[in-house]
């Protein structure tokens, strides 16, 4: 017997993390070394101290 239920999610992570590397893409595309290094430093993941 094949009984799936599916189950609405509150956070779907593929759908997330794939936008926000579709996003990164669109705004490094064409960038020089020395921009993306810029881009990079500005956008940095900053992680909560305390």
């Amino acid at each position: 017997m094949n009984n799936k239920t599916k189950i609405a999610k509150e956070f779907d992570t593929v759908k997330v993390f794939r936008e926000i590397k579709d996003k990164i893409s669109k705004d490094i595309k064409g960038m020089t070394f020395e921009q993306l290094n810029a881009y990079l430093e500005k956008n940095k993941l900053r992680t909560k101290k305390g």
